[in-house]
């Protein structure tokens, strides 16, 4: 299967594009990349990257997962929306600045209606982290967007 470069597989944009590559793209699994750098968003010279946005960086590699799937079927990339994270797990408080990280997450239970779990694990700086994110992308997710909008009118 082919691994499209980063942008053209994640519905995010500029900044917030957190990973800079796939490195290994398989069925049910994939491997991202992400150079820490000073002055990128969340991440600072002294503290570099905290923990919590460990969860980010997995829930970002699992769209690039669904990204490149997407694009091998000829379908457009989706929206998706992480509803939440089991065990996460980090062994610092922190990613630390200069770091290569790889982002790995391996398929574990995906439904014809968009519901996913998936195992995900970063190592990289001496740091190594883990989690079980549940993850939904529905068909069409303005349709779901406006659905909960609505739910939450007053």
């Amino acid at each position: 299967m082919t691994a499209w470069p980063i942008a053209e597989v994640l519905p995010h944009a500029g900044a917030m594009v957190l990973l800079d590559r796939v490195d290994a793209l398989e069925a049910e699994r994939i491997v991202c990349m992400r150079q820490l750098r000073e002055g990128d968003p969340f991440v600072d010279a002294e503290g570099g990257l905290p923990a919590w946005a460990g969860i980010e960086l997995m829930a970002q590699a699992i769209a690039a997962w669904a990204g490149c799937h997407a694009r091998a079927a000829g379908e457009p990339v989706r929206l998706g929306f992480l509803l939440g994270a089991r065990q996460y797990r980090c062994d610092a408080d922190a990613f630390p600045a200069g770091a290569e990280l790889r982002i790995e997450a391996s398929r574990g239970f995906h439904d014809d209606e968009g519901m996913g779990v998936f195992a995900c694990r970063i190592d990289g700086g001496g740091v190594s982290a883990e989690a079980r994110l549940t993850v939904f992308s529905p068909p069409d997710a303005a349709t779901f967007a406006a659905s909960l909008e609505q739910g939450f009118s007053p």
